[in-house]
């Protein structure tokens, strides 16, 4: 596939404080990309680095093979919806809108129309009297609506009730099908989008945790549980990402397992269950003691 991000030993430091760390990864079209983290791991400043507005202390960007910085052609390949956007106080929806299409070659006037009745979004109210969902509503639209060849969600969907965030994963999938694009979804609502996710980043204190596929991560670990000793003992020599206690029973989450082991499991009466991708990364992003092989940390 063709890569329409590539970063390469990028870094960002902020005084004394280094936000991004040396990282490097591509970022392939076509494909729903989630990028995922806990609150200030970098998430925000990586975007924003990948959109131009924010200037790299060290390492390359290249965006469509180009510089996004002060780069109106790969701007206007991109569309970046963030939390908590902000807006001129007498704008109202429908001057939002209406202005998107200045900005977005691909713009679809009747896809938004349609996306403003099923968020029930006023048109005509100012947006400083809106609601933070019905704010969240309108960047979810432009977002969508854009079809911009690079779509950027920067937790654009806080404040939607279950039932908006639902249509919200509905049309981006089936319009997605329909014309497909890169999209970067960042959000900390794992288990709501997992199922929508082709490709996982992680990024913690800076760096990347984990660039894979989702399908490869969601069978990366397992969760064995049973008598401690005998847990204690099967985990030894293996990755154990994380455990926990209860009694005279323990539970390790342990990584990839390869048929055989996953038998010789079973037959010591140990259970085996899956993982969920947020369970998978919350483990990961816990404590950096629990991912040393072989290491049984409570």
């Amino acid at each position: 596939m063709t890569a329409v991000v590539e970063v390469t030993n990028l870094s960002r430091k902020f005084g004394r404080m280094m936000a991004i760390d040396d990282v490097s990864f591509t970022i392939e079209e076509n494909r729903i990309h989630g990028l995922l983290g806990r609150n200030g791991a970098g998430k925000t400043t990586l975007m924003q680095l990948l959109t131009g507005q924010q200037f790299a202390s060290s390492g390359s960007i290249r965006v469509f093979g180009q510089s996004p910085v002060e780069n109106a052609a790969v701007l206007q390949r991109t569309c970046f919806i963030k939390e908590s956007q902000r807006y001129p106080d007498d704008f109202r929806p429908k001057h939002v809108l209406r202005s998107a299409e200045w900005f977005f070659p691909e713009w679809d006037a009747d896809f938004a129309a349609q996306l403003v009745d099923e968020f029930r979004v006023p048109l005509d109210r100012r947006m400083k009297k809106l609601s933070r969902g019905q704010v969240s509503a309108v960047g979810v639209i432009v977002g969508l609506a854009s079809r911009a060849p690079l779509t950027f969600f920067d937790e654009p969907y806080l404040g939607l009730d279950a039932v908006a965030r639902q249509t919200f994963y509905d049309r981006l999938l089936e319009d997605y099908a329909e014309h497909p694009r890169t999209v970067i979804l960042s959000t900390h609502l794992i288990d709501e989008v997992s199922d929508l996710l082709e490709h996982v980043l992680v990024i913690d204190d800076g760096r990347i945790l984990l660039d894979d596929d989702a399908e490869d991560l969601r069978g990366s670990a397992t969760v064995v549980s049973g008598a401690t000793a005998l847990v204690d003992a099967f985990a030894d020599g293996h990755e154990v990402i994380r455990r926990e206690a209860l009694g005279g029973r323990a539970a390790v989450t342990i990584g990839r397992l390869t048929p055989q082991q996953r038998n010789s499991a079973a037959d010591a009466g140990l259970e085996l269950g899956p993982v969920s991708l947020q369970e998978l990364i919350v483990a990961r992003t816990a404590t950096p003691a629990s991912t040393t092989p072989g290491k049984v940390t409570a």
